[in-house]
């Protein structure tokens, strides 16, 4: 059986090639060639190829033309050129406001989109009775004021006497007061002994007890200069009355005084001369009030005297005999000085806020002044409100 023979391989045989893979030796490389610039012509890039007068040569320059022109009609084009066919195919946007541009003029032709108008909402202009309804109702909410700053304008006023008449007191219950009065020319004298330093001592303990917060005994253990109490008990018990109807009196006007800061502060802000006109009528009761009082004590001092005494003590705790302390230190007419400069001080505040408080024309036109102002600034608003209502049928017409 014959035998197959292989021939036998030797060192100097040949071996076989491997393909040439380096692309870049080959530039006309199609799969590259969308990577650059389109060229302007192929044609002109393939002459030379082509005239080459070797037939050897004509095929392989034939081939490559082929192969350089295949990618320039076949493949992509480049991104730049693609961007701008597609700029130059895409039709102008107009723009949003189209309608709305420079004049309206005639001679440019109006586009065929618009973008509606962000206040588009605003092109229905409510009815003519419904738009006269709402004026009626803008100025009767403006002609109507709040309750709250006549309130406080009351509370001021009823409260303003009251206050001067308290501060009023409180200044005759002090040592300052005494010593003019036991000093002054024609202040009756003590016919039992007392000296005007006498007066002055013992009085101040009287004055300093009705205002600080000692007890009866800071009256009941007084002596005088034989060894005597200086007050009896039942003196010392009507002493103790006036300084609770005194530091009640003190409380209250200092409450009002806190509650007239609050109502000053809620007009300074809430009404434009309230606190004038708040003022001005608690000058006017206070007037009222204390010439009526003045009236009634010029007529019959001590009428009044005794009524005022029966309004706040009971029967039999506030009358003494001569011989007392209470009545030496304090005579009648004391107490006719101290009504006279209580009654002053008061008519004389009184007097004073009631001037500067006077509604002239210049505090009235400033008040209505504001008043205007903040009124033209509603109807300001309106007519904004009106005008932007009929912008947008403008501009639609």
């Amino acid at each position: 059986m014959p035998t197959e023979v292989k021939p036998a391989v030797s060192d100097k045989s040949q071996k076989p090639q491997e393909p040439d893979t380096d692309v870049h030796e080959d530039p006309n490389e199609p799969a590259f060639d969308w990577m650059k610039p389109k060229a302007s012509g192929t044609a002109s890039g393939a002459a030379p190829a082509t005239t080459a007068t070797p037939a050897t040569t004509a095929t392989p320059a034939t081939t490559a033309t082929s192969e350089t022109e295949t990618p320039a009609s076949g493949q992509p084009e480049s991104r730049a050129d693609r961007k701008a066919a597609e700029a130059a195919d895409a039709e102008p946007e107009p723009p949003l406001f189209a309608d709305t541009l420079a004049g309206g003029a005639t001679d440019k032709q109006p586009s065929h989109y618009s973008e509606p108008l962000p206040t588009s909402a605003l092109q229905v202009r409510p009815p003519e009775d419904e738009v006269a309804r709402r004026n009626a109702e803008r100025e009767q909410a403006a002609k109507v004021k709040p309750i709250g700053p006549r309130v406080f304008q009351v509370l001021l006023a009823v409260f303003y006497p009251v206050i001067l008449l308290v501060l009023a007191v409180r200044a005759v219950t002090s040592p300052l007061f005494l010593w003019v009065e036991y000093n002054r020319p024609g202040f009756p004298g003590d016919g039992y002994g007392f000296s005007t330093d006498d007066r002055m001592t013992y009085g101040s303990y009287a004055v300093d007890y009705l205002s600080n917060w000692a007890g009866p005994r800071y009256l009941g253990g007084l002596v005088n200069q034989d060894g005597a109490k200086l007050f009896k008990d039942s003196e010392v018990a009507h002493m103790a009355d006036v300084k609770l109807v005194i530091l009640s009196s003190f409380g209250a006007g200092l409450l009002l005084i806190i509650l007239s800061i609050i109502a000053i502060l809620y007009l300074r802000k809430r009404s434009n001369g309230g606190i004038r006109r708040g003022l001005f009528a608690g000058s006017i009761v206070t007037l009222v009030i204390i010439i009526g009082l003045a009236v009634l004590a010029a007529l019959s001092w001590q009428q009044f005297f005794t009524e005022f005494h029966r309004i706040f003590f009971a029967n039999g705790t506030w009358t003494f005999s001569l011989e007392d302390t209470l009545i030496r230190l304090f005579p009648g007419q004391f107490w006719i000085d101290a009504g006279i400069v209580i009654g002053a001080l008061v008519f004389l505040v009184a007097t004073l806020t009631f001037i500067f408080t006077w509604p002239t024309k210049q505090r009235r036109g400033a008040g209505t002044a504001v008043d205007e102002a903040d009124a033209s600034g509603d109807d300001a608003d309106a007519d904004d409100a009106e005008s932007v209502s009929n912008e947008p049928a403008d501009i639609k017409r």
